[in-house]
């Protein structure tokens, strides 16, 4: 194949904004993975990256299961090693089938080059062929460089929260926090998607709603002492995003600052964002 997400159990996309500065980008490649040896490769990855307990750990099986019942198991390889991964699985909405983008993982020292939306365009060039409308994802709202690339760079809109989804995990990334998570729709043939993936092009419109994450979130975060900071803003954002999606409002943008600040840029949509009628799924 030419050309990211969460976890279950728990925690968020690695650096899905990110091969390495250093490998060569045309010495990765990106394909199906259909080997146990494969899927073993992709659980050990997922150990490296969110630090999981055992028990929150998606086992081989799951990617076996996946692989056969019509998700993606899609990885990026250098020579045989195993760098990075992309994991979904097959759902229904309403009646319509859809791809949940389960997780999304890369080796630390392959991230930052474009690895983590090349292994987003792989799904979703798959997805496509296969008839597909709609990928999703859930996300953490406090993780800046995953919210940049879903919205800005990939084109997913938000338009529902889930409070603590999967509990309190094992991850250090999560620091004890609650599992509070965005759910991000990939409209995979929209015109808003096409449209930046094509040309670069970005929809305007006027925000009448802003979300802000502080660049200090991950620093609060990570020390004990200040974790309530970064617990107090979750808890503010929360409300104020429930708030929204509940007035009809969505994410379609988003922004960073010099200081490295994000903001979620919230209205109403103007383009319809649904399942097309009679459609027809490969």
């Amino acid at each position: 194949m030419a050309a990211i997400e969460e976890v279950g159990n728990g925690v968020r996309v690695k650096e899905q904004d990110s091969v390495s500065a250093a490998p060569a980008a045309g010495s990765i490649e990106i394909r199906h993975c259909d080997q146990v040896s494969e899927f073993q490769a992709c659980v050990e990855l997922q150990r490296e990256v969110w630090g999981f307990s055992d028990a929150e750990l998606v086992p081989v099986r799951m990617f076996v299961v996946a692989h056969k019942i019509g998700g993606q198991v899609i990885g990026a390889f250098s020579g045989q090693a195993l760098v990075g991964f992309a994991l979904s699985v097959p759902g229904v909405r309403a009646g319509n089938p859809y791809l949940h983008s389960h997780m999304l993982a890369v080796k630390q020292e392959y991230r930052n080059a474009g690895l983590g939306r090349q292994l987003k365009l792989a799904q979703r060039e798959e997805a496509i062929a296969r008839g597909f409308e709609l990928m999703e994802w859930t996300f953490d709202p406090l993780e800046i460089k995953n919210a940049y690339l879903n919205i800005e760079k990939l084109g997913a809109i938000v338009r529902r929260y889930s409070v603590n989804q999967y509990g309190i995990t094992s991850s250090p990334l999560q620091a004890g926090l609650p599992t509070d998570r965005c759910i991000a729709e990939w409209w995979l043939r929209s015109h808003r998607v096409c449209r930046l993936l094509e040309s670069g092009e970005r929809e305007s419109f006027a925000a009448e709603k802003t979300i802000t994450v502080p660049a200090l979130i991950y620093h609060w975060k990570s020390d004990p002492a200040k974790r309530d900071r970064a617990r107090d803003v979750q808890l503010a954002n929360r409300e104020q995003f429930l708030n929204a999606f509940g007035k009809g409002l969505a994410v379609l943008g988003y922004s960073r600052d010099a200081e490295g600040t994000g903001s979620y840029l919230l209205a109403q949509a103007h383009e319809v964002f649904a399942f097309s009628a009679g459609q027809k799924h490969i």
